[in-house]
């Protein structure tokens, strides 16, 4: 019988290959758990594309993003966007970061917002934040977050949202569980696509705050149905 850890480490490899699968990931992207036996560590693969990540892959990481073996293998540069929402979030226990075109394009035009335009993502709630790095780092940066003071702005930024855009960059996105940051993570990039093509109709109709707090209610409970499909997806490739 598999203890706690191993069972966590199993779900964070079915993670890695399900956001591949599903698209919201490439060979780039990463995907974390909160251990589940240290609030203050959590789990993540090493530097590697998603669907390569096996078992064998995943490193055991403190808050500040460091792993006590210093000669272990190389480490995500960006890790440090996990390790400062797990600190500043202990309602967080996952965390995704994705390059997905679909999104980075809502983080990059003036005035635009994300917001939830299907009942599948209430929990974007009154929309999703655009991180903008230049606010506290200037105009000369890469745009990646590659220490813990560009996390911890990060992680500010989010504040207690679900998901949260970075201008020119990508996404970041939280949950309770594994489960359902993988969930979040596929369908917060559908309802960019819906609303990409519904804006090119005309004015677009978001669900009202009440509606996505119902909406994400009804949705938490069936987050298992989703994610088993998508690892049998991902177990057939």
């Amino acid at each position: 019988m598999r203890t706690d850890f191993e069972s966590t480490v199993a779900n964070l490899v079915d993670a890695n290959r399900i956001l591949f699968n599903e698209e919201v990931v490439d060979g780039f992207g990463h995907v974390s758990v909160r251990h589940p036996d240290r609030a203050d560590r959590f789990l993540i693969s090493r530097s590697l594309a998603p669907a390569l990540v096996t078992a064998n892959d995943i490193v055991d990481l403190d808050l500040d993003g460091e792993s006590a073996n210093s000669e272990g293998p190389k480490l995500y540069l960006e890790r440090f966007i996990h390790a400062a929402i797990y600190k500043r979030r202990p309602d967080v226990h996952a965390v995704v970061h994705s390059h997905s075109a679909t999104l980075v394009q809502f983080g990059i035009v003036r005035g635009l917002r994300l917001q939830p335009v299907c009942h599948m993502c209430g929990f974007l709630g009154a929309g999703a934040p655009v991180f903008e790095i230049r606010e506290a780092f200037g105009d000369g940066t890469d745009l990646l977050i590659r220490d813990a003071e560009r996390g911890s702005e990060l992680a500010n930024s989010l504040g207690d949202h679900a998901a949260i855009l970075m201008r020119g960059h990508g996404s970041t996105v939280v949950g309770g569980s594994l489960q359902e940051a993988v969930f979040r993570s596929v369908y917060l990039e559908k309802n960019a696509k819906i609303q990409s093509e519904a804006m090119k109709m005309g004015d677009i109709v978001p669900l009202t705050l009440a509606e996505a707090e119902a909406a994400d209610a009804a949705n938490f409970a069936q987050i298992g149905r989703a994610w088993d499909l998508w690892k049998r997806a991902a177990d057939n490739r």
